[in-house]
Protein backbone atom coordinates (compact mmCIF):
# COMPACT_ATOMS: atom_id res chain seq x y z
CA UNK A 1 0.00 0.00 0.00
CA UNK A 2 1.58 3.39 -0.73
CA UNK A 3 0.57 6.00 1.51
CA UNK A 4 1.04 10.31 0.99
CA UNK A 5 1.17 11.56 4.21
CA UNK A 6 1.38 15.45 5.08
CA UNK A 7 2.45 17.17 7.94
CA UNK A 8 2.02 20.85 8.57
CA UNK A 9 0.78 21.02 12.53
CA UNK A 10 3.18 23.87 13.30
CA UNK A 11 6.34 25.85 11.79
CA UNK A 12 7.81 23.02 9.84
CA UNK A 13 6.12 21.22 6.70
CA UNK A 14 6.55 17.97 5.39
CA UNK A 15 5.36 15.91 2.79
CA UNK A 16 6.23 11.75 2.58
CA UNK A 17 5.56 8.71 0.62
CA UNK A 18 5.66 5.19 2.59
CA UNK A 19 4.95 1.93 1.12
CA UNK A 20 4.73 -0.82 3.34
CA UNK A 21 6.40 0.38 6.08
CA UNK A 22 9.94 2.38 3.51
CA UNK A 23 9.75 5.35 2.83
CA UNK A 24 10.39 6.12 -0.73
CA UNK A 25 10.49 9.75 -0.22
CA UNK A 26 10.43 12.42 2.08
CA UNK A 27 10.79 16.51 1.66
CA UNK A 28 11.11 18.88 5.01
CA UNK A 29 11.17 22.98 5.61
CA UNK A 30 11.64 24.91 8.26
CA UNK A 31 11.09 28.27 6.79
CA UNK A 32 9.09 31.50 7.06
CA UNK A 33 6.75 30.92 4.56
CA UNK A 34 2.99 29.75 4.96
CA UNK A 35 1.90 26.64 4.62
CA UNK A 36 -0.67 27.59 1.47
CA UNK A 37 2.71 28.34 -0.13
CA UNK A 38 5.32 25.51 0.51
CA UNK A 39 2.72 22.50 1.08
CA UNK A 40 1.05 21.59 -2.60
CA UNK A 41 4.77 22.54 -4.29
CA UNK A 42 6.27 19.77 -1.63
CA UNK A 43 4.01 17.31 -2.56
CA UNK A 44 4.33 16.85 -5.98
CA UNK A 45 8.20 17.04 -5.53
CA UNK A 46 7.73 14.07 -3.37
CA UNK A 47 5.61 12.21 -5.66
CA UNK A 48 7.94 13.01 -8.17
CA UNK A 49 11.20 11.86 -6.05
CA UNK A 50 9.15 8.48 -5.23
CA UNK A 51 8.46 7.99 -8.94
CA UNK A 52 5.21 7.76 -8.98
CA UNK A 53 1.92 9.77 -9.25
CA UNK A 54 -0.66 10.34 -7.47
CA UNK A 55 -2.84 8.07 -9.41
CA UNK A 56 -0.73 5.10 -7.74
CA UNK A 57 -1.25 6.56 -4.28
CA UNK A 58 -3.92 4.09 -1.94
CA UNK A 59 -3.94 6.60 0.75
CA UNK A 60 -3.66 9.84 2.44
CA UNK A 61 -2.23 9.85 5.80
CA UNK A 62 -2.40 13.83 7.84
CA UNK A 63 -1.41 14.88 11.00
CA UNK A 64 -4.78 16.34 12.26
CA UNK A 65 -3.53 17.76 15.69
CA UNK A 66 -3.38 18.99 18.07
CA UNK A 67 -1.59 22.07 16.58
CA UNK A 68 -1.62 25.36 14.84
CA UNK A 69 -5.21 26.27 14.03
CA UNK A 70 -4.46 27.42 10.98
CA UNK A 71 -1.82 24.51 9.74
CA UNK A 72 -3.77 22.22 10.51
CA UNK A 73 -6.90 23.13 8.46
CA UNK A 74 -4.60 23.52 5.40
CA UNK A 75 -2.87 19.81 5.64
CA UNK A 76 -6.87 18.65 6.60
CA UNK A 77 -8.20 20.64 3.30
CA UNK A 78 -5.05 19.55 0.94
CA UNK A 79 -5.49 15.99 2.38
CA UNK A 80 -9.06 15.95 1.52
CA UNK A 81 -8.60 18.02 -1.46
CA UNK A 82 -6.05 14.88 -2.67
CA UNK A 83 -7.85 12.50 -1.56
CA UNK A 84 -11.71 13.16 -2.52
CA UNK A 85 -11.55 12.76 -6.37
CA UNK A 86 -10.70 8.68 -6.49
CA UNK A 87 -12.77 8.23 -2.94
CA UNK A 88 -9.10 7.40 -1.11
CA UNK A 89 -9.17 6.50 1.91
CA UNK A 90 -7.74 8.90 4.95
CA UNK A 91 -5.92 7.99 8.21
CA UNK A 92 -5.94 11.20 10.89
CA UNK A 93 -3.03 10.71 12.96
CA UNK A 94 -2.41 12.51 16.59
CA UNK A 95 0.34 14.99 15.68
CA UNK A 96 1.90 13.81 19.09
CA UNK A 97 1.90 10.26 18.18
CA UNK A 98 3.53 10.68 15.07
CA UNK A 99 6.48 12.19 17.27
CA UNK A 100 6.81 9.27 19.20
CA UNK A 101 7.40 7.38 15.61
CA UNK A 102 10.79 9.38 15.54
CA UNK A 103 12.29 7.35 18.49
CA UNK A 104 10.56 4.27 17.52
CA UNK A 105 13.71 2.13 17.14
CA UNK A 106 14.96 3.24 20.86
CA UNK A 107 14.19 1.76 23.92
CA UNK A 108 12.86 5.14 25.94
CA UNK A 109 10.20 7.36 27.17
CA UNK A 110 8.64 10.28 24.10
CA UNK A 111 6.72 13.43 25.72
CA UNK A 112 5.64 14.66 23.20
CA UNK A 113 5.11 18.73 23.20
CA UNK A 114 3.45 21.56 21.06
CA UNK A 115 3.54 25.31 22.39
CA UNK A 116 -0.08 25.84 23.36
CA UNK A 117 0.93 29.32 24.55
CA UNK A 118 -0.52 30.66 28.33
CA UNK A 119 2.38 28.71 29.47
CA UNK A 120 0.80 25.49 27.96
CA UNK A 121 1.51 22.88 25.71
CA UNK A 122 -0.15 20.14 23.83
CA UNK A 123 1.47 16.44 25.53
CA UNK A 124 1.01 13.09 25.27
CA UNK A 125 3.86 10.66 26.37
CA UNK A 126 4.61 7.29 25.33
CA UNK A 127 6.63 4.27 26.08
CA UNK A 128 8.85 2.91 23.46
CA UNK A 129 10.17 -0.79 24.15
CA UNK A 130 11.38 -3.09 21.60
CA UNK A 131 10.13 -1.06 18.96
CA UNK A 132 6.35 -1.30 19.76
CA UNK A 133 4.59 2.40 21.10
CA UNK A 134 2.35 2.48 23.83
CA UNK A 135 0.57 5.37 24.76
CA UNK A 136 0.70 6.30 28.66
CA UNK A 137 -1.73 9.26 28.11
CA UNK A 138 -4.50 10.93 25.71
CA UNK A 139 -3.85 14.19 24.44
CA UNK A 140 -3.99 17.09 25.99
CA UNK A 141 -3.04 20.69 26.89
CA UNK A 142 -1.70 20.75 30.15
CA UNK A 143 0.32 23.47 32.48
CA UNK A 144 4.33 23.27 31.74
CA UNK A 145 4.45 23.06 35.80
CA UNK A 146 2.08 20.45 36.42
CA UNK A 147 3.91 17.89 33.31
CA UNK A 148 6.96 18.98 34.91
CA UNK A 149 5.43 17.29 38.37
CA UNK A 150 4.39 14.64 36.23
CA UNK A 151 7.61 13.92 34.33
CA UNK A 152 9.51 13.95 37.55
CA UNK A 153 7.37 10.68 39.59
CA UNK A 154 8.03 9.38 36.33
CA UNK A 155 11.45 9.70 35.77
CA UNK A 156 11.86 8.30 39.84
CA UNK A 157 10.16 5.28 38.89
CA UNK A 158 11.37 4.58 35.59
CA UNK A 159 15.16 2.98 34.47
CA UNK A 160 13.82 4.62 30.71
CA UNK A 161 15.02 8.14 29.52
CA UNK A 162 12.84 10.59 29.27
CA UNK A 163 13.06 12.21 26.06
CA UNK A 164 11.22 15.55 25.31
CA UNK A 165 10.54 15.84 21.37
CA UNK A 166 8.73 18.49 19.58
CA UNK A 167 8.67 22.16 18.14
CA UNK A 168 7.33 23.05 22.01
CA UNK A 169 10.97 20.89 23.56
CA UNK A 170 12.56 24.46 24.07
CA UNK A 171 9.72 26.27 25.72
CA UNK A 172 9.01 23.53 27.95
CA UNK A 173 12.46 21.63 28.49
CA UNK A 174 13.45 24.91 31.22
CA UNK A 175 10.97 23.51 33.60
CA UNK A 176 12.53 20.26 33.51
CA UNK A 177 16.36 20.63 32.73
CA UNK A 178 17.54 20.09 36.72
CA UNK A 179 15.40 16.62 36.66
CA UNK A 180 17.20 13.17 36.52
CA UNK A 181 16.93 11.14 33.51
CA UNK A 182 15.04 13.59 31.47
CA UNK A 183 16.78 15.04 28.00
CA UNK A 184 16.03 16.96 24.74
CA UNK A 185 15.31 15.67 21.59
CA UNK A 186 18.42 15.93 19.09
CA UNK A 187 17.52 18.52 16.35
CA UNK A 188 16.84 15.83 13.68
CA UNK A 189 14.71 13.68 15.33
CA UNK A 190 12.71 16.69 17.11
CA UNK A 191 10.41 17.99 14.80
CA UNK A 192 7.23 16.72 13.74
CA UNK A 193 7.29 15.13 10.42
CA UNK A 194 5.62 13.29 7.37
CA UNK A 195 7.48 10.33 7.61
CA UNK A 196 6.37 9.74 10.97
CA UNK A 197 3.04 10.74 10.18
CA UNK A 198 3.41 7.88 7.74
CA UNK A 199 4.46 5.22 9.78
CA UNK A 200 1.76 5.70 12.29
CA UNK A 201 -0.76 5.96 9.62
CA UNK A 202 0.09 2.01 8.35
CA UNK A 203 -1.20 0.60 11.44
CA UNK A 204 -4.69 2.92 11.09
CA UNK A 205 -4.94 1.85 7.80
CA UNK A 206 -3.74 -1.87 8.58
CA UNK A 207 -6.56 -2.01 11.57
CA UNK A 208 -9.57 -0.58 9.49
CA UNK A 209 -9.93 3.14 11.04
CA UNK A 210 -9.01 4.70 7.99
CA UNK A 211 -11.92 7.45 7.08
CA UNK A 212 -14.07 8.58 3.61
CA UNK A 213 -12.19 11.88 2.74
CA UNK A 214 -15.72 13.84 3.99
CA UNK A 215 -15.38 12.02 8.04
CA UNK A 216 -11.63 13.31 7.71
CA UNK A 217 -11.91 16.02 11.30
CA UNK A 218 -9.07 18.12 12.54
CA UNK A 219 -8.42 17.24 16.30
CA UNK A 220 -7.63 20.88 17.90
CA UNK A 221 -8.45 19.80 21.99
CA UNK A 222 -9.57 23.84 22.53
CA UNK A 223 -11.43 26.30 20.36
CA UNK A 224 -9.39 28.45 18.50
CA UNK A 225 -8.05 32.48 20.20
CA UNK A 226 -11.27 34.22 18.71
CA UNK A 227 -13.91 31.33 19.79
CA UNK A 228 -12.29 31.63 23.12
CA UNK A 229 -12.68 35.19 23.44
CA UNK A 230 -16.28 35.21 22.39
CA UNK A 231 -17.42 32.77 24.48
CA UNK A 232 -15.71 34.83 27.49
CA UNK A 233 -17.86 37.71 26.03
CA UNK A 234 -20.79 35.94 26.11
CA UNK A 235 -20.41 34.68 29.46
CA UNK A 236 -20.12 38.47 30.56
CA UNK A 237 -15.72 37.72 31.38
CA UNK A 238 -14.51 40.68 29.06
Amino acid sequence: MKILSLECSAGPVSAAVCEDGKILASSFANVKLTHSQTLMPMVENTLAAALCRIDDINGIAISSGPGSFTGIRIGISAAKGLAAPKSLPCAGVSTLLSMAYNYRDTDCTVCGVMDARCNQVYNAVFDISGGKITRLCEDRAVLCEELAENLKKLSQTSKKRVIIVGDGTEVFYPFVKDIDGIYKSDEKNRYQNASSVALAAECLFKDGHAVSPDKLLPIYLRLPQAERELKKKKEGIL
